[in-house]
């Protein structure tokens, strides 16, 4: 299994009323790393050709980050089979290792050809495994 990780420091833009990270700060943040960890791992020939799109979110929030809270997020793919990919998304407190979040998201492996699912062939899952 191939694991992605990536720090960040919060910042007042992440911050709501409450003064912690707004919930829709760590959804980005998911996006974000997976986005991240295909960029790094793919190729511009299979970019050029393939594309994922999200098809279902579940998000766990289990404590709060503040304001300059240094944070690693890590990412790994548990599963993929046929058009769909499972990624698992977990984001720290670097600081104190305390888990933050954990998010599961299932992707759909598109082609830009056709706009359609399409079969997530073993060249694109080798990258991840």
């Amino acid at each position: 299994m191939q694991t992605h990780e990536q720090q960040l420091i919060v910042t007042k833009d992440h911050l709501d009323e409450r003064q912690h990270v707004n919930n829709v700060r760590y959804v980005e943040w998911v996006q974000d790393l997976a986005e991240a960890h295909w960029l790094l791992k793919s190729t511009d020939a299979m970019r050029a050709e393939f594309y994922w799109v999200m098809i279902s979110h579940h998000i766990q929030y289990k404590a709060e980050a503040l304001l300059d809270d240094l944070l690693l997020l890590k990412t790994y793919v548990t599963k993929s089979q046929g058009v769909k990919s499972t990624r698992i998304v977990e984001i720290y407190n670097a600081a104190t290792g305390q888990l933050l979040t954990s998010s599961e998201t299932i992707w759909c492996f598109m082609s830009f050809q056709t706009h359609k699912p399409t079969r997530i062939p073993e060249n694109i899952n080798s990258l991840f495994s």
